[in-house]
């Protein structure tokens, strides 16, 4: 069940970092603060004064968050729309540069929302973290979030403005010639991937029930990074199928960190290992499947049914000739 809704936040996440990576072509690396923001946010409206009174041993909590209780609904959607808050104010200096910059930008500011978790005792808790959150996450909160986050991101890129996302992708500047408001389309789709990222983040924050910011590191936006060039850049499909088999594929792999007899040898477990393979398949996707599993292209039952009528016809001699 923990795998299940794992699986279920990841593709939720990767399916927004998607969106402004892979259909925008925007080299963003900030998804961990708006992740952060979100946990903190819901754990902090879902725990009871009393609670916060307990964990909060320190530096007591600030008002009126000292006080504030929302049902876990509510919290998560308090969740996305501080991400969103925060996207809108960060958006407009992040768009203003390209590139490599753009990059080091969100970097940047993935970091200096961590710090900030690390040093506000009065409101985050610093280093000590949040203990004893409820676990309201089961099957249906997450696996409904992803099936919502997918589908808005599906709708959006089949619209009129995810090809205009497109058209920033291949070439802006004749996307900017040819009418179209390049930052205010950025933007929309910067505030969107935001809003998923934070509601991601208090379904998390309530998975585990422990939070610190010891959590949030670059090394969680790395790891999105590799789910969505793996599944293709540009391809939602593709999005989740590496997240799914990325967070399956990372709890299968334990066994190898084990010790393990085998024919009356015991092969010690060495820790770390798993890294070492899910990378070694990395490096195996990168060489025969430059772009991705999935490249941009889509799921759909039509193609899957040309595929399957063509596998029909290619195995029964001469069906499909004139």
């Amino acid at each position: 069940m923990r795998i299940l809704n794992n699986v279920a936040i990841f593709i939720t996440l990767a399916v927004a970092y998607n969106l402004i990576n892979g259909v925008c072509g925007q080299l963003h690396l900030g998804p961990n603060a708006f992740i952060t923001l979100g946990a903190y946010t819901a754990a902090l409206l879902t725990m009871t004064p009393a609670e916060k009174t307990l964990n909060f041993l320190v530096t007591p909590l600030y008002w009126p968050l000292s006080q504030a209780a929302l049902p876990f609904p509510a919290a998560l959607l308090a969740g996305g729309l501080v991400a969103v808050a925060f996207a809108l104010l960060t958006g407009f200096p992040v768009f203003r540069v390209r590139g490599d910059y753009l990059a080091i930008v969100t970097l940047g500011f993935g970091e200096v929302v961590r710090v900030l978790a690390n040093n506000l005792q009065g409101v985050t808790n610093g280093p000590l973290g949040l203990k004893g959150l409820y676990p309201y996450t089961n099957l249906w909160w997450s696996w409904g979030v992803a099936v919502a986050a997918t589908a808005v991101v599906a709708a959006l890129v089949n619209s009129s403005y995810g090809r205009a996302l497109n058209a920033i992708r291949e070439d802006e500047t004749a996307a900017r010639a040819s009418g179209i408001n390049t930052f205010r389309h950025l933007l929309g789709a910067y505030l969107l991937s935001a809003f998923f990222f934070g509601v991601g983040g208090g379904l998390l924050a309530h998975l585990i029930t422990t939070i610190s910011p010891s959590l949030f590191t670059f090394f969680l936006t790395f790891n999105l990074l590799i789910i969505i060039v793996v599944g293709g850049l540009g391809s939602t499909t593709g999005a989740i199928l590496a997240a799914a088999g990325f967070t399956l594929a990372g709890e299968w792999l334990r066994i190898v960190e084990e010790p393990a007899a085998i024919f009356g040898f015991t092969i010690p477990g060495i820790p770390g290992m798993r890294m070492v393979i899910l990378s070694l398949a990395l490096l195996l996707v990168i060489i025969f499947c430059r772009r991705g599993l999935m490249g941009r292209r889509e799921f759909s039952w039509a193609g899957l049914g040309r595929r399957l009528r063509g596998g029909v016809a290619g195995s029964v001699p001469g069906a499909g000739k004139p």
